[in-house]
């Protein structure tokens, strides 16, 4: 049995101790995550049954987000990540934590809601860069793939698949208090877990770092973005896509399956499990066989399918519906993040990677306020069916178009075929030399 699991390549990056140990916070994070997206939708709909009140709430917990995000990407290149992601798991344990405490209370309001979530954001800023750029660190180049296969199995099967299912009975039988709680609780036991990585940054004796520094170190890894279109092209694709669509889906699909189809919070656990259940075989898959030859032109076709059947959840009318194109469409962006997370790893300068991974999530997460901000009034003045039928088909649009910039497929044409500035040639103190 031992040698089976040996010969199961998608497996092999949990042989090394600091790497299991990431995985194994992230998988009870992400749990309690699966429990929070109930929760928060229900609580919010609960208090103001209008998709205008959820479009505020996402405004405010993506807000800061994109303020902080670049700042977070500086210091996981400057500092150590391992820190960086504990304290990122001990902010945002408080502030779910005090939303579930003021829930179970009885006295939540939705703008203690907006003041909590907004410190969840910060935490995000700086934990996503760290999280994607230490993974490098912790295990052999040739296991990347693997080990982004490992978080997409792992992310869709704790927080759209188990957590969800076990979260939307449990909003439904106690209310959504206790989901936050368990939640906030979940980033405890994260945290726990990264503190106990042996790996350590090597240290480097560099000044005390300014602010003009901090503005370079900046500079450095935009100059990366900008000279390489499929970086910059993909970013610019996922950004406007992003814009169209991410906010109807998060405000407008909770909204339909309560108003449209009259089910309950464990209808849409029910629809997040099922989508958990397409990206956990798309990644077992990808984790078992790698990545396609032709991988730019696979994450662009996947990315713009997956988009496209969004518009499914618009003219739903049964059940059955958003339950196969939530598992289409999971399986879809599955492949696309894992292919697109490799390629990071693989393909940018380690000095660089957190720096480029926040301009990635600036990126990718820099208008999502806005579309949160607009949801609300174009649903009022559309409908919520014909505004997210028109997000799907519009994002598909925006997301397939980038497809064609040249250079974009550079990368299927060799592992290292990245252009590197030369202002990226790196001094000791991690700041770019002309």
């Amino acid at each position: 049995m031992l040698s089976r699991l040996r010969s199961i390549r998608l497996l092999e990056p949990l042989a090394h101790r600091d790497y299991a140990l990431l995985t194994t916070g992230a998988t009870v994070s992400l749990l309690g995550d699966g429990f929070f997206f109930i929760a928060l939708a229900w609580q919010v709909y609960e208090i103001s049954n209008v998709p205008t009140a959820l479009s505020v709430v996402g405004v405010a917990w993506t807000l800061p987000l994109v303020l902080f995000i670049l700042l977070g990407g500086v210091f996981t290149d400057r500092y150590d990540r391992r820190r960086l992601l504990i304290s990122a798991d001990l902010v945002r344990a408080v502030a779910i934590g005090l939303i579930g405490i003021l829930s179970v209370a009885g006295v939540l309001e939705l703008w203690h809601i907006m003041a909590l979530i907004a410190f969840v954001g910060m935490g995000d800023a700086f934990f996503n860069p760290a999280s994607t750029a230490i993974v490098p660190d912790l295990l052999p180049e040739q296991l990347l793939p693997q080990a982004n296969s490992i978080q997409g199995l792992i992310r869709p099967l704790m927080m759209r698949l188990i957590g969800p299912a076990i979260g939307g009975f449990l909003v439904a039988a106690v209310g959504p208090g206790p989901a936050f709680v368990v939640d906030g609780l979940s980033f405890l036991a994260s945290a726990a877990a990264v503190w106990a990585i042996a790996a350590r940054p090597p240290a480097v004796d560099r000044p005390r770092p300014g602010i003009g520094d901090t503005l370079a170190e900046v500079r450095e890894g935009f100059a990366f973005v900008r000279a390489n279109p499929w970086v910059w092209a993909t970013l610019l694709a996922a950004m406007m896509s992003l814009l169209v669509f991410y906010g109807p889906m998060e405000v407008l699909l909770p909204y339909l399956v309560k108003n449209k189809l009259g089910l309950g919070p464990e209808a849409l656990g029910t629809i997040f499990a099922v989508s958990g259940v397409g990206s956990i075989m798309a990644a077992l898959l990808i984790g078992q066989t790698g990545l396609p030859r032709l991988r730019v032109t696979a994450m662009y076709a996947a990315w713009t399918l997956g988009v496209a059947l969004f518009a499914v959840y618009g003219v739903m009318t049964e059940l059955w519906m958003p339950l196969a194109a939530g598992f289409v469409t999971a399986a879809l962006f599955q492949l696309g993040q894992i292919i697109w997370n490799t390629m990071l790893q693989q393909l940018v300068p380690r000095e660089l990677l957190g720096r480029v991974s926040s301009f990635d999530w600036l990126m990718s997460t820099g208008l999502v306020p806005v579309s949160f901000a607009l949801t609300g009034p174009v649903s009022a003045v559309f409908g919520p069916g014909p505004t997210m039928v028109g997000a799907g088909l519009i994002g598909a649009v925006l997301m397939g178009a980038l497809l064609f910039v040249p250079g974009v497929r550079d990368p299927e044409r060799g592992e290292r075929e990245v252009e590197v500035p030369e202002v990226l040639v790196v001094d000791p103190h991690g700041i770019g030399a002309p």
